[in-house]
């Protein structure tokens, strides 16, 4: 069977309060105003680094290290406070996961971070495998990160599911094919979109290929 590897924010798990939250709270440390979610959702994608980067930078400020680590240890300790699944998510890992698909999360997000936002929402028990930003030298969109991912899974017959042109970039990097999850943070094209995480089994079992 063919696995499936899904990003995490903006595919599985809608962050956005707790990502802004958290990137507010580290301004707040330097004296700087509070962005809105609205703001802090365009800068989502990149990994940890990048996001605080972009926030301080909208704030006429420049990022150092201890910012980092700053928002780091606030968001793994905050990860799950009022982050949620999206609709139709844990039905269709269930779904996915009794038909004997093989599933992984590949991320930018930090591992111990997706790890524990994973864990406190109860999904982690359907993921054989979790990538995180670094979890590896590469990150996303940098082929090398899924590779990683699946090197782990034991198979190169996969499929990638993301809300982010990262996520497009790396499966046809890997010559697999990317799912675009439209519900997201990001804007991407592909052959294959689905609207509702629910669509994902339907559109899974029609990609060439499927079931070997």
């Amino acid at each position: 069977m063919r696995a499936i590897v899904f990003d995490l924010d903006g595919t599985l798990i809608d962050s956005l309060p707790d990502l802004a939250a958290s990137v507010n709270v580290v301004l707040a440390a330097r004296g700087l105003p509070a962005l809105p979610s609205a703001q802090i959702e365009k800068m989502i994608g990149d990994g940890a680094r990048m996001l605080v980067t972009r926030g301080f930078a909208a704030s006429g400020a420049k990022m150092t290290e201890a910012d980092l680590d700053h928002f780091l240890n606030y968001y793994t300790a905050h990860a799950a406070d009022e982050t949620a699944p999206y609709p139709g998510i844990e039905a269709t890992l269930q779904e996915l996961h009794a038909a004997g698909h093989k599933l992984a999360v590949c991320t930018n997000k930090p591992a111990a971070a997706a790890r524990e936002v994973l864990a406190a929402l109860n999904l982690d028990r359907y993921f054989t495998t979790i990538t995180g930003g670094d979890s590896t030298q590469f990150r996303k969109p940098d082929p090398r990160h899924l590779a990683a991912t699946l090197e782990t899974l034991g198979t190169s017959n996969a499929v990638m599911i993301g809300d982010h042109h990262n996520d497009m970039a790396v499966a046809a990097g890997c010559n697999i094919p990317g799912i675009f999850a439209a519900w997201g943070y990001g804007h991407a094209t592909s052959p294959y979109i689905a609207n509702a995480a629910t669509e994902l089994p339907g559109i899974i079992r029609t990609l060439p290929g499927a079931g070997r």
